[in-house]
């Protein structure tokens, strides 16, 4: 019997990468028209449990705190995700993004409620965005990342030393305000979706590509 949830969508390919990149841009530019905005569409636990504001489980990915935190996820969906779209498609491109990046938001609201922590504003894309890394390194294991423009690594080696860097300043407290966690669950929704969804254990492609 075949199984529903592994279904492939019919291939298309219309960028939605752009168009996310874009949606992203008009929210944070309407910021500062409208400098309550993040308020009511960043993720807070108080207002989602108490005030009924269930859309910002959804809407945080549209909201970024500045400049510099919507270019460095911009670019990372340009560079990853325009990749990933042309590879498995719009439609599951998109699947994949809202899942992980939902899948994060709702882990990261279990977070907020375990450790009592209600005084905080989740915002921005780089749950979704993370994911998106991962999977760049499932479908092209092989590929290089230059860092700096120089320095070759392997694209499953760079999501490993993102994701100890992440458990790292989580467990440290460095890294000031950013959402260290939400980073950590979106490479697990990631990593979750291509077994789930696509019937891929990351970790047999990685070892397969470079062990065997």
């Amino acid at each position: 019997m075949n199984n529903p949830i592994r279904k492939p969508f019919t291939y298309t390919y219309f960028s939605a990468s752009l168009y996310l990149i874009a949606l992203n841009f008009a929210v944070f530019f309407l910021t500062y028209i409208f400098p309550d905005i993040p308020y009511y569409l960043s993720l807070n636990p108080g207002m989602f449990l108490y005030k009924h504001m269930y859309w910002q489980i959804f809407t945080y990915m549209f909201v970024h705190g500045n400049f510099s935190h919507i270019i460095s996820n911009m670019i990372g969906l340009f560079f990853f995700g325009m990749t990933v779209e042309r590879a498995v498609g719009s439609k599951e491109f998109l699947t994949m993004y809202f899942i992980c990046g939902l899948a994060s938001s709702f882990c990261s609201l279990g977070y907020f409620i375990l450790t009592d922590t209600y005084r905080v504003l989740l915002m921005g894309a780089s749950g979704a965005i993370f994911a998106i890394m991962l999977s760049y390194a499932v479908i092209f294991p092989r590929a290089k990342i230059f860092i700096w423009g120089i320095i070759p690594v392997p694209s499953p080696l760079l999501v490993i030393i993102y994701a100890l860097i992440e458990l790292f300043s989580q467990i440290s407290g460095m890294g000031g305000s950013v959402a260290h966690y939400a980073h950590l669950f979106g490479f697990a929704a990631a990593y979750l979706y291509f077994i789930i969804r696509m019937g891929i254990n990351p970790l047999t492609v990685w070892k397969n590509a470079y062990f065997n």
